[in-house]
């Protein structure tokens, strides 16, 4: 049997105001969404506001789904659909599109009923302001006008320290830093970056700031990623890609970039000058996320924005500075240079769009993209049935998954004397878990790597080499922001080895508990698993070790995940936390009630025994039984294969 999600409706109406964005949009979106509470609910966006807003900016908000923690936000299919597909070089496809919809009733007009939903809420497109989205989470949405207030005073808050106001001079270079000085700003992600009127708008910002005589401040790391060639295009043809170039938005490459953490180190000068002074330094992106260490070691406050205020900070040069009153810079003739000076109108942006984004650029972009350019035609490739494996690559290695794998299915066992590998707070993100940014020197992945032979300058990220199980699992829970309260005051995946009484990374207890035998749990607080999809924070979980994750909620998808790989997704019940049962991960966990069979929503009892040996007897509850039954979505699919075959 299916089971069917709720369906949440988001109504929509009006339209956005001057100079708000569909990034503007989508952050508000975000943050409404993820204090509704849409977790395993799909999120389908309705209402007169739709009569006139582009499909882009439609993309832009489904694509934010992880974000706000819905299953999927979607949109009906409409005019604005037909336009898309006949601008984007899909005319042939558009009346089967249209036929097929309107025949089966999803066809939506200014003139369509409102559906019924499960539950709703509603936002007033002209309510939308300019907005930015950090400094840790994309929901926690910041009004711009507010965006410098809010830095400052929460300083001590968010980062433990207060603004002194000092600033340091940057070895080699005639200017200084100092905290809240931006250091990235990253014209990054798939969706904003896809999106014409943001896109042309960034362009017209730069245009704007060199005709008045602007810099980009000279400590901030700048690039330009879009999300489709397409774009590179409608730039050039608009004159604006120059523009971009004079203030050093260059093209660096397409698709994920600073948003994943591939923005790559900082320069020699600006690092040193923020590790040596401690400095709180910033990035600005245009990107979906910016968890905590995901964009860059060095950069605690990260903001999500529209490539357009991205251009603007970049020009600022810090989050202490408010945009929308003081001066952005130093023009021409020594006049301040001011927000309204460089932002485009709409109707600029409209025309522009209008004008440059043609339907021939997508054909000829798009006509041979599954063959590749010269470099993927070039790979010299022997043909087989299946994969050669090379047991020499750093980048991909022959995962453990079906080691030991039995035919069937068996039994499921319980288990005992379990170990807590980490003590987790509110909120642990898939960046948490498995990292995809820079891999540090001294850290297990850095030291595997040195050992095969592969210098620093070719470590790459955590996210290429996500083919080798053996740089992954060394990364998991390896983020630089990770808290584990077993090891308290302490940033970073580290742990404390029970037995010992040692504080190591958590690959190297995991391995110690593995050679003497000893299964693993994780056990943390509300909203476990946000984020990205990440596959590896599920796999690397279980090549730890780790057999059973005990917290307050999950995000749905992290959970299906775990489930997905033999990992037991297990929930406190009746407001019990690892608070209110006083754990501090020296305790043993035997989790019992599996053995004798498991059904959807089984309710677990787990013991825990203390080291003053005092025993607690507890109840969770298991859900998604059937992939773990087999040992995860791998061995579920692998046998069924092979009784079919």
């Amino acid at each position: 049997s299916m089971v069917l999600p709720e369906v949440i409706g988001f109504k929509l109406t009006g339209r956005l105001r001057e100079g708000a964005t569909a990034t503007d949009l989508v952050l508000t979106v975000t943050q409404m969404l993820r204090k509704k509470g849409v977790v395993n609910k799909f999120v389908e966006f309705y209402g007169p506001g739709l009569d006139d807003m582009p499909l882009a900016d439609r993309a832009t908000i489904a694509n934010m789904a992880p974000e706000y923690g819905a299953t999927c936000g979607f949109f009906p299919i409409d005019a604005e659909t037909i336009r898309f597909l006949n601008a984007t070089g899909r005319a042939k496809a558009a009346p089967l599109v249209e036929a097929y919809a309107k025949k089966q009733g999803m066809w939506r007009s200014a003139r369509t009923p409102d559906p019924v939903f499960t539950d709703t809420l509603e936002l007033d497109l002209a309510s939308v302001e300019p907005s930015l989205a950090g400094p840790k989470r994309p929901q926690d949405r910041v009004p711009l006008s507010q965006a410098a207030a809010q830095f400052v005073g929460g300083m001590e808050k968010e980062f433990g320290r207060a603004d002194d106001g000092k600033r340091v001079p940057v070895e080699g270079g005639k200017y200084d830093l100092g905290h809240g000085d931006i250091v990235i700003a990253a014209i990054t992600s798939c969706t904003n970056t896809s999106n014409p009127s943001v896109m042309l708008g960034a362009g017209l910002i730069a245009r704007n700031a060199v005709k008045h005589g602007l810099k980009v401040k000279p400590w901030v790391k700048t690039s330009l990623a879009p999300g489709s060639q397409v774009v590179t295009d409608y730039l050039a043809k608009a004159g604006l890609q120059d523009s971009l170039d004079k203030i050093g938005f260059n093209l660096v490459g397409y698709g994920c970039t600073t948003c994943i953490g591939n923005s790559g180190p900082l320069p020699d000068a600006v690092s040193k000058a923020v590790a040596d002074a401690d400095l709180v330094v910033g990035s600005v992106l245009s990107g979906n996320r910016n968890f905590e260490g995901r964009v860059n070691p060095q950069t605690r406050a990260n903001y999500l924005a529209s490539p357009m205020l991205v251009v603007v900070y970049a020009l600022a040069g810090s989050m202490k500075i408010d945009i929308t009153r003081d001066p952005i810079g130093t023009g021409k003739g020594g006049k301040p240079v001011y927000l309204k000076d460089l932002w485009p109108s709409n109707a600029e942006i409209a025309r522009n769009v209008e004008k440059y984004v043609t339907a021939s650029a997508f054909k000829k972009r798009y006509a041979d993209v599954f063959e590749g350019d010269a470099f993927w035609r070039g790979i010299k490739i022997k043909p087989s049935l299946t994969y050669g494996w090379d047991n020499a690559s750093t980048y991909v290695q022959n995962p453990p998954y079906f080691e030991g794998m039995s035919a069937g299915a068996g039994g499921v066992a319980d288990v005992s004397g379990a170990r807590a590998l980490a003590l987790l707070g509110d909120s642990i993100t898939t960046d948490h878990i498995s990292p995809a940014g820079s891999i540090k020197k001294d850290s297990p992945a850095g030291k595997y790597l040195l050992d095969n032979g592969v210098p620093v300058a070719d470590f790459n990220q955590y996210g290429t080499r996500r083919g080798n199980h053996e740089v992954m699992m060394r990364g998991t829970f390896a983020n630089i922001r990770i808290r584990n309260e077993m090891v308290p005051g302490v940033e970073g995946g580290v742990t404390r080895h029970v037995p010992s009484g040692q504080v190591m990374p958590i690959y190297d207890a995991a391995m110690k508990y593995r050679a003497a035998g000893t299964p693993l749990v994780v056990v943390a607080g509300k909203e476990y698993g946000t984020g990205s999809s990440r596959d590896w924070a599920a796999k690397g979980t279980v090549l730890l070790g780790v057999k059973a994750v005990l917290v307050e909620s999950f995000e749905r998808i992290h959970r299906s995940n775990l489930v997905g790989m033999g990992v037991m997704p297990l929930l406190f019940k009746d407001g019990m936390t690892r608070q209110s049962l006083k754990l501090d991960g020296t305790e043993t966990f035997d989790i019992g009630g599996l053995a004798g069979g498991i059904k959807p929503r089984l309710d677990v009892p787990v013991r825990i025994a203390r080291a003053d040996g005092s025993v607690q007897n507890v109840t969770v509850t298991l859900d998604e039984v059937e992939y773990f039954r087999n040992g995860g979505i791998l061995h579920y699919v692998l046998r069924n294969l092979a009784r079919a075959a």
